[in-house]
């Protein structure tokens, strides 16, 4: 249609017929596209339309060039919130407040609205979790059907029999640093990872993308089993908390970051329970750590791969996740904190093959 008003195909329409073409077949068009389109016209200032612009809109095609020209003309997007709107059914006002939760912006999350399908869901943190809970239940029953034992203890022999958990005896096989998320120190340890990674991670999936919040969780694994083996030598280290925490702490950092721009209800009150939850958890893997274990000499797992997994969310995490539209290639600090991230693995991987000999550590003997 737009065609017939750039008879010369040079790729551009004048902005009054632009809008004269929206006045005519607006009714045809979904309200929030209308909205965004009116706002194309506005921030123009060279009086004329981009033809692919319009095709990205349409489209659900986001482009630094269509993007830069919605951020000028945002005035009439910021004119009513999404969630002022009535009339919603629940699928709408649900996909709603998972915007306002983790966009800190208006107009990022009338985008948001307007071009997510839930296709695909949120399979990876559904997965990771329904694979992390099914794994641990499975050797639970395998221990007390097979070996007459319910074994849930880390420091048991039999737990520590399994191929998936990291053991400092065990370093060499590579597949431990991030396996070891399938295996918890307990129900309760699997349940406070299951309940965060949920709540956190699956709105923060249908936001930025399983791509995104999968590099993230993985990032968060992998630092977490490295930082144990530099920095708590002796210990073995079990459950997802690496990976949770690289999420969590990544949300609330972008939170306080963001903090005017977030309109989601009771934001103090849920930031308080997330701490609340993490500085439980966190200070129960303390304790667990350094209390006297009933297999000695095989202490309990260390606590460092929250503080990993942490570190991973405070940076690359806030870097991902700042807002829904950027471009990572484009961002400096993207690129200064993923070469730390390969460096710090670099350095994990030399300090895993060198610093155990040098040292002369007395490790837990292998399973």
């Amino acid at each position: 249609l737009l065609s017939q008003f750039d008879p010369d195909n040079t790729g551009y329409i004048s902005t009054e017929k632009f809008r004269s073409l929206l006045q005519r077949h607006g009714s045809e068009l979904d309200p929030h596209k209308l909205e965004v389109l009116l706002a194309l016209a506005d921030s123009n200032s060279e009086g004329r339309i981009c033809y692919q612009d319009f095709v990205n809109l349409m489209s659900n095609k986001r482009s630094n060039s269509f993007r830069q020209a919605i951020l000028q003309g945002n005035r009439r997007l910021c004119s009513k919130a999404l969630l002022e709107e009535t009339g919603l059914s629940l699928s709408q006002r649900l996909i709603r407040h998972v915007a306002y939760e983790t966009l800190p912006r208006e107009i990022d999350r009338k985008w948001y609205y307007d071009s997510y399908t839930c296709c695909p869901p949120p399979w990876f943190m559904i997965t990771i979790t329904i694979v992390e809970a099914s794994t641990l239940v499975a050797f639970f029953l395998y221990n007390g059907v097979v070996l007459d034992r319910f074994v849930l203890q880390v420091s048991h022999p039999l737990y520590l029999k399994n191929a998936l958990l990291y053991h400092p005896q065990l370093r060499a096989q590579a597949w431990r640093y991030l396996t070891y998320i399938f295996m918890h120190a307990g129900i309760e340890h699997l349940g406070l990872n299951v309940v965060l990674q949920l709540l956190v991670g699956v709105p923060l999936e249908m936001v930025h993308g399983a791509a995104r919040i999968s590099f993230v969780y993985v990032a968060g694994v992998v630092a977490g089993s490295l930082a144990v083996s530099v920095a708590d030598m002796r210990a073995p280290v079990v459950g997802s908390s690496g990976g949770v925490y690289a999420l969590v702490s990544a949300h609330l950092a972008n939170i306080v970051m963001n903090w005017s721009g977030m309109k989601c209800q009771f934001k103090l009150l849920r930031m308080a329970v997330a701490l609340i939850c993490m500085s439980f958890e966190f200070g129960r893997a303390v304790w667990l750590r350094f209390h006297p274990s009933a297999y000695p000499p095989c202490p309990h797992p260390s606590f460092m791969a929250h503080l990993g997994g942490v570190m991973v969310g405070i940076t690359l995490g806030v870097i991902i996740l700042r807002n829904y539209e950027q471009r990572l290639q484009d961002q400096t600090l993207w690129w200064i904190f993923l070469s730390i991230y390969i460096i710090f693995v670099l350095f994990a991987i030399f300090w895993n093959i060198f610093a155990y000999s040098l040292l002369d550590l007395k490790l837990p003997p292998p399973p």
